[in-house]
Parts: structure tokens; C-alpha cells; sequence
């Protein structure tokens, strides 16, 4: 089962001053891999918690399946959305919060929920207060996946984790999803581990929703050139420049845009060096500070 998700004209504000979000719109077709990116404040877990049914948007609408999700019995036992921090009661053993959320779900898969417990070497019998970070991203995970929710949200979920545990779930999260498609939204400051996951990449800057496209797409957007200073700046006419480095006489700078056979071919007459840049480095250009919007079409 797989739901679509359309946002249109969304906006949240909590006061006069404070803008969360405002005039975000986007059509997430089901059954899809999105990366959701910002820096810190960006909006994006303000964006989740909305998609999530945490809170109301102040503008704009949200259609989940069609239907606003909104106190929607219907929708919101369709997706899960999980945070670092969860939302599993301190008081709770690790077991009741297993029954609670097997309760909340209704494709909820127990044994697959005890084959990753078991993995990530979790104790049932002990309460949520008193685990540590990574055991508390670790109970997070696993009731998203074993969930099997049409809408799975994981917002900075994986964080506390150590390394070989985030390994296994991004595994975990590819190999569930090939063999149960449904929508996983992932936010996450980890690009270069997960980044691989993500079809499509939307970022979010000071609410705002600045890029969506498809992750192989954006990939080939970018570009890194090197080479002898005056035929690089001479190369880079016409393009944007994310940001550029000069030694002696040789530079090298990242670019954003379609290079095209022409340029392609003018850059290996020239002596050019056309590298990759990496899904992270778009994104940190990308938002910089006085980026304008223009230049990120």
C-alpha cells in the first residue's frame, strides 16, 4: 500500500515574529526513498509534525491518500514518524512500548520487531529512562520498520547510534523497503551515510522549500573542475559557482548546472579535471549563507 502525499501553500507560524514554514508546496508520489535536508532551524521537523498529525499547519493544505491527515483516524494510524527523542513514555519497559505501538499500527510485524530486537541487543524488561542514547535510537528504529507503516518518518532518528548499529539499519531500512515498498522520509545531517538510500532530495532553508529533484539528477548537477586558473574562470562563464580555491596558478572550483557535451569536450581540449561532488558537499553549498534562491534553479 502505498499513499501520496501533497502538500500545497503550507505554512506555520507560532507567532508574529516566528515563521517556521511558509509557502511550501510538493506532490511525494508513494512508495519512494526521499531525503529531507536543512541545516538546524531549516523547518524540517516542523514540516514531519505536520505531516505526522503532531500539529496543524497555520496555512496551506496537506493531503495524505487525498484526505487531510489532521486528527484523521483513518491517515494517521497510516504513518509512523519516528524522532531521536521518540515519543515512548519514560516509564515504559521496552516491552510495553512494543505492545503500545503494536496497538498503533495495524500492518505492525511482531516477529520482525523480535528478530531486531534481538539485534540490537535490547532489554525488554528494562524502562525507557533508564537506557542509554544509542538504546533508545536503537527501540526507535525498530518500531519504525517493524511498523510497516505507508508513511515511515524518521527524523534524526539513528543519531544516538554507533556506527555498526546505523550500518545495519540503513541494510535493515533498504532490504524491508525492496521486500515491502511503501514511503520512508528520512531527515538526517548523516549525508554521506545515507545519501546512497534517497530517489528523490528535498531541502528545506529558513522554511522554505529550495530544491526537490530527483537524487541521481541532482548528483550530476554538480561538478568539480581543476585546472589552470585562467581557463577554469573562463570554463565557468555562464555557470554557478558554489565555491571556488586557488593555489598558485591552478584552481578549482564546484559548479551547479548542466555541463553539456560542448563544455564536456571544450574541458578535456583544455586539459581539464571534471570530478564528482558528493550529495553532502551540493547540500552545503547549496544552503549556504547569501546563497540566493535564483542561482539554486
Amino acid at each position: 500500500m502505498t499513499l501520496t502525499i501533497e502538500v500545497n501553500r503550507l505554512g506555520l507560524k507560532y507567532d508574529k515574529t516566528s515563521t517556521a514554514l511558509e509557502d511550501v508546496s510538493f506532490r511525494l508520489e508513494g512508495g519512494k526513498i526521499f531525503g529531507l535536508l536543512g541545516r538546524n532551524g531549516s523547518g524540517k521537523t516542523s514540516l514531519l509534525s505536520i505531516l505526522a498529525s503532531f500539529q496543524l499547519q497555520t496555512e496551506g493544505e496537506v493531503r495524505i491518500d487525498g484526505e487531510a491527515p489532521y486528527e484523521n483516524e483513518r491517515i494517521v494510524n497510516q504513518v509512523c514518524f519516528i524522532q531521536e527523542n521518540g515519543h515512548m513514555s519514560d516509564g515504559f519497559r521496552v516491552r510495553d512500548a512494543l505492545k503500545l505501538a503494536a496497538s498503533c499500527w495495524p500492518n505492525w510485524d511482531t516477529k520482525y520487531a523480535d528478530r531486531l530486537i534481538k539485534q540490537f541487543e535490547l532489554p525488554e524488561k528494562k524502562r525507557v529512562m533508564a537506557l542509554s542514547r544509542g538504546m533508545k535510537s536503537a527501540l526507535g528504529v525498530t518500531i519504525g520498520l517493524a511498523s510497516r507503516a505507508p508513511v515511515t518518518i524518521f527524523d534524526e532518528a539513528y543519531l544516538g547510534m554507533d556506527a555498526p548499529s546505523r550500518y545495519f539499519f540503513y541494510h535493515e531500512l533498504l532490504k524491508d523497503y525492496m521486500e515491502h515498498p511503501r514511503t520512508f522520509i528520512l531527515s538526517t545531517h548523516l549525508i554521506e551515510e545515507v545519501g546512497n538510500l534517497f530517489e528523490e532530495v528535498l531541502i528545506l532553508d529558513k522554511g522554505k522549500l529550495v530544491l526537490r529533484e530527483e537524487a541521481e539528477s541532482l548528483r550530476t548537477r554538480g561538478a568539480a573542475i581543476t585546472g589552470p586558473a585562467a581557463l577554469v574562470s573562463e570554463f565557468a562563464e555562464g555557470l554557478t559557482v558554489l565555491s571556488e580555491q586557488k593555489l598558485g596558478g591552478t584552481k578549482s572550483i564546484t559548479v551547479f548546472g548542466e555541463l553539456g557535451a560542448e563544455r564536456l569536450k571544450r574541458a578535456a581540449a583544455d586539459g581539464l579535471e571534471i570530478g564528482p561532488v558528493s550529495l553532502q558537499d551540493l547540500f552545503v553549498h547549496l544552503t549556504r549563507k547569501g546563497m540566493a534562491s535564483d542561482e539554486r534553479e
